[in-house]
């Protein structure tokens, strides 16, 4: 398993074979999946089980396909990949699809992985990460905190995103992807101007930059009108476009345009077990704003922001996700983290050390209270 991918000074884009979203389309997902194997196997929660199985399972066996499922225990751990590895080798799957959110989807990959060999399908029952495209798994501890991330040379060879299913998901999750979405621009252009590397080996192509770009301007002009059909289950083109941009074009703008200190303050706060009951959506609109901070941004964009992020339902200061009064030792194990020599943080176009994150952290809530 290839944990960390070698850098070149080429630019390096990369992206999953085949992308398929609407209304409807997890009854089609036999049809997309046939030419990958044989013997597929469905890994996902209770609770998706519930949502998706019969569905999934009998668009595969129509395909011709044998179709299995095993039930997710909920953290992308590594015991959790191996124990699901083992499942798969015992039943002879040669397709591995995971359903769900991120962490689900990151097992599956994870897996395909350690099999060597067959196809992973991505299937997000909530637009609330952009996982689902990326060729990376985020690990996690057991108990919920960030370890690492695994990085691998393939990526899904189909993403599929049924809309009817992502509507109807809590709408908290709808908005805790846009958050990560919003993240992508800021992030792929911090990579950019400081000459960073991207996440899959190589320089920012301007592809990605633009991608990232388009992400956040299309989530700016219809995260508000998405949000508010997701509230009442409807499908609208606004939850169309919202969820192409969290999905797709935050995936591949991450991807090859960059990380930066967003998502390494996201992985800090994971370290506070305050946090664990915040989306990584949420943590990472904390991370966000927090990088605009250390950027030195105007007021006035900044407080643009927050306004946004609050109109929508986002969390914009500690005690949102949280962390109530938070003392100077706990943002510095954030800041500590976060600042690791392994972390994206470093992909600011100038030198940023804990000191410097734990202060902009005290800074979020301030500037927070008073746009409230």
């Amino acid at each position: 398993m290839s944990k960390y991918l070698k850098v070149t000074m080429s630019q390096v884009f990369k992206s999953p074979a085949a992308y398929v979203q609407g209304r409807g389309v997890a009854d089609e997902i036999g049809t997309h999946a046939v030419s990958l194997g044989e013997n597929a196997l469905l890994l996902a929660d209770e609770i998706v089980l519930g949502l998706v199985e019969d569905r999934v399972l009998g668009s595969l066996e129509d395909a011709g396909m044998d179709a299995s499922s095993v039930e997710f225990q909920g953290e992308a751990s590594e015991a959790e990949v191996d124990r699901i590895t083992e499942i798969v080798r015992d039943r002879g799957a040669d397709v591995v699809i995971g359903a769900g959110g991120g962490k689900a989807l990151d097992t599956a990959k994870a897996v395909r992985e350690n099999l060597e060999g067959g196809a992973m399908v991505s299937m997000p029952t909530v637009a609330s990460t952009d996982a689902p495209t990326s060729a990376l798994s985020v690990i996690y501890s057991e108990h919920g905190e960030f370890e690492e991330y695994w990085f691998y040379n393939e990526h899904p060879d189909l993403v599929l995103v049924d809309t009817d299913v992502v509507s109807d998901a809590p709408t908290r999750f709808f908005r805790s992807g846009i958050a990560d979405g919003l993240a992508t621009w800021f992030e792929a252009d911090a990579t950019d101007r400081s000459d960073g590397d991207n996440v899959v080996g190589g320089k920012p192509t301007r592809a990605g930059h633009r991608l990232a770009s388009l992400c956040y301007e299309t989530l700016r002009e219809h995260g508000q009108s998405a949000v508010d059909a997701v509230e009442r289950d409807a499908v609208t083109e606004s939850v169309e476009a919202v969820t192409e941009a969290n999905t797709l074009l935050s995936g591949l703008g991450f991807e090859s345009g960059g990380l930066a200190a967003a998502h390494s303050i996201h992985n800090g706060l994971t370290q506070l077990e305050a946090t664990h009951d915040a989306t990584h959506g949420e943590k990472v609109n904390i991370g966000t704003i927090t990088q605009l901070v250390l950027e030195g941004r105007e007021d006035a964009f900044i407080e643009d922001y927050v306004e946004f992020s609050r109109e929508i339902g986002l969390p914009v200061a500690l005690s949102d996700i949280g962390l109530d009064d938070p003392t100077d030792e706990q943002l510095d194990v954030v800041a500590e983290a976060a600042c690791d020599p392994e972390e994206t943080i470093h992909n600011q176009p100038f030198e940023v050390t804990p000191p410097m994150v734990r202060d902009a952290l005290k800074t979020v809530d301030e500037i927070a209270e008073r746009v409230r």
